[in-house]
């Protein structure tokens, strides 16, 4: 929200990029997300035969998994048609206009969200 308070602060309209620098892969997000639900997340197959399982619970979070229990699968219906290779946002004109660079890490960000949903379905459970 700094980035957006320090846009819209400004005398002349501009387009500026929110992001981090950093490229990851959806894989590096599934395994922060996992380990932030207490498992670790293993991956058997390749291509799009590929699947993720729970490799290891660690933790009290995810007592409704199982050991080996497959949870990922690939889904043709959700690609993108002109998706590119890699994504990287460059948000140096904002460092150089506005003095903004990125507070929070990859990391970071996937905790939060996963502990606010975690939040959500716990209270849901009640």
């Amino acid at each position: 929200m700094e980035m957006a308070w320090k846009m819209m602060q400004q005398k002349k309209p501009d387009d500026y990029v929110i992001a981090t620098g950093e490229s990851h892969t959806i894989r590096d997000f599934l395994k922060l997300a996992a380990k932030e639900l207490g498992f670790v997340l293993g991956f058997k197959g390749s291509g799009l035969k590929e699947i993720g399982y729970i490799k290891k619970i660690i933790g009290n979070k995810a007592n409704l998994l199982k050991k080996n229990q497959e949870i990922i699968k690939i889904d043709e219906r959700y690609f993108r048609p002109t998706e590119v290779d890699t994504l990287l946002g460059d948000f140096e004109k904002a460092k150089k206009k506005l003095g903004w660079s990125p507070k929070i890490t990859i990391k970071q960000i996937c905790s939060e969200m996963i502990s606010s949903d975690y939040k959500i379905l716990k209270n849901l459970n009640k």
